[in-house]
């Protein structure tokens, strides 16, 4: 598969050849619905709070006594079941928050470019560099490419701060080297535009690692030693 190689101001420049099958052969869409829904739980803050009838301001004291009044029974104004009253499934703050193998995690963000790969909406720039923070120049790369009204992930290979600076005013844009991908980070956004050394940088950590053949060489196994007789049995055969 060829991708158009471009320039900031919209110029292709070359072309770049890769194969989705490489980053990931197959695309679980399980695997990549776990990530996504681990990654938002971990952002979940959890600090709601509600009180409960022991915790509400207010007496305990018994409205009214129990018969001969004809009203149905009731005990003190914090009740559940009155206004003003805690509530009886009262929240309490909690840590949603879950993790997943590393394995899991790393062949989802494989998956997951793959995926957007094979979909036609990663786009590929020969460099993203800018002299001085200037949102203007960002801005103006994104119309030449013709993404000036969706969602992008810009992922250069490291961190810039003149680039960084100069994107983060823009909305709908999030930038993220490619050490920092994940397959949330690449879900979300509509297009994505990388640059060929970054690619590079993440196609050479998706390459398996080659599993080391035990040596041939070195001491041989020690046989296992026979079990002795337990004193039962021994009991047993003198009899």
């Amino acid at each position: 598969m060829n991708l158009a190689v471009y320039d900031m101001t919209g110029k292709q420049v070359g072309s770049y050849e890769i194969d989705p099958a490489e980053l990931a052969p197959r695309v679980s869409k399980q695997l990549l619905h776990d990530a996504v829904v681990m990654y938002q739980a971990n952002q979940r803050q959890g600090t709601q709070k509600t009180k409960t009838r022991g915790e509400v301001a207010g007496s305990t004291r018994k409205l009214y006594r129990q018969k001969g009044t004809g009203n149905a029974r009731a005990g003190g104004r914090r009740s559940g079941t009155r206004r003003g009253g805690g509530h009886i499934f009262a929240k309490r703050p909690r840590d949603f928050g879950w993790r997943m193998p590393r394995k899991a995690l790393q062949a989802a963000t494989r998956m997951a470019l793959a995926s957007r790969i094979a979909d036609d909406e990663v786009k590929l720039i020969d460099s993203l560099a800018v002299a001085a923070p200037k949102t203007a120049a960002v801005a103006g790369m994104l119309r030449a490419l013709g993404l000036g009204e969706k969602t992008v992930l810009l992922a250069p290979e490291k961190h810039d701060a003149n680039f960084w600076k100069s994107a983060r005013n823009i909305s709908g844009v999030s930038v993220a080297p490619v050490a920092e991908l994940n397959a949330w980070s690449i879900l979300r956004s509509r297009s994505i535009v990388m640059t060929k050394a970054a690619i590079d940088a993440f196609r050479a950590a998706a390459k398996p690692v080659v599993e080391r053949k035990p040596a041939t060489g070195g001491r041989k196994p020690v046989a296992a030693k026979a079990k002795r007789p337990s004193r039962a049995a021994a009991g047993k055969g003198g009899k």
